[in-house]
């Protein structure tokens, strides 16, 4: 086993997502309201970055920049310090909608560098569009959470960062356990960190499981010195009996992984310091 003792380790909350509703888990926050104080609760549980949707008032999917200032405005003032990460993600949007937010200068936002399949769909994301997308983080000097969901885009996103096309330090994450793409397989998850490790050796990486994977890939990464997310995007469930009560549950379960490897939860200052990240306002 890796000496990971005494690594500090971010939580990442993903507290909405594009696809849970209130009719798979009540908790789930549709609204700025509802995402602020979840994301509050997540917040004091330990998660340092808050990965954030917006939604319509009707719980579809939303990429309107008016929802996400507000989002944003919310989360400065009742989490402060906290890394606020926007998703640029596919289901909210197409084209430049997609990147519509980023002028509002979040710390973060998410970027696919690759295509894939979706359980129903293609999760599509050609060349130009995240060329365009990475240029306009570059504008903004808002650093890329690559979200990988295949080998492929972990050799494309160190590509990309070794030619200046991506602002900021590298930090990747592994995406396991959508179906029909990289499902949650050990092996898989050990070449991935050796890959990191003999390509991108300065470079953060964290990792996420969907559904009853989130914990079991926690503690992989947890284990394997990486950082984790966790939150009701990715799962509604505590387990197969029980709904997760809230993001603040979640985060909470991967806080105490990291006390069994003994690894300190990132305070929001540190986790700045790891993601090469402009201090808070």
């Amino acid at each position: 086993m890796l000496d990971v003792a005494g690594k500090p380790c971010i939580l990442c909350c993903a507290i909405t997502g594009s696809v849970p509703t209130k009719a798979d888990n009540p908790a789930v926050p549709i609204s700025i309201a509802e995402q602020v104080e979840s994301s509050q609760a997540a917040f004091e549980a330990g998660a340092s970055i808050i990965h954030a949707h917006v939604r319509n008032a009707d719980g579809t999917p939303s990429s309107d920049p008016d929802k996400f200032a507000a989002l944003k405005e919310g989360l400065e003032t009742h989490c402060p310090g906290v890394v606020i990460q926007f998703s640029t993600g596919g289901r909210s949007g197409a084209g430049a909608e997609r990147g519509g937010m980023l002028p509002l200068r979040p710390d973060m936002a998410s970027l696919s560098v690759g295509s894939n399949n979706f359980p129903t769909r293609v999760y599509e994301n050609p060349p130009d569009l995240v060329a365009w997308l990475s240029s306009e983080m570059r504008a903004h000097q808002v650093v890329p959470e690559i979200e990988a969901f295949d080998l492929s885009h972990i050799l494309h996103a160190i590509r990309m960062h070794q030619d200046g096309q991506l602002y900021g330090p590298l930090y990747l994450q592994f995406v396991m356990g959508v179906k029909n793409a990289m499902p949650a397989d050990r092996a898989v998850f050990d070449f991935y960190v050796s890959i990191m490790k003999d390509r991108a050796p300065d470079a953060a990486w964290c990792a996420a499981g969907i559904g009853p994977n989130q914990i079991i890939v926690n503690e992989w990464a947890i284990a394997a010195g990486g950082h984790t997310r966790a939150g009701l995007e990715d799962n509604v469930r505590l387990d197969k009996q029980n709904l997760a009560p809230s993001n603040a549950a979640l985060i909470a379960r991967a806080a105490d992984l990291c006390e069994k490897y003994e690894r300190p939860v990132a305070t929001p200052a540190q986790a700045r310091e790891i993601l090469g990240l402009r201090p808070a306002t």
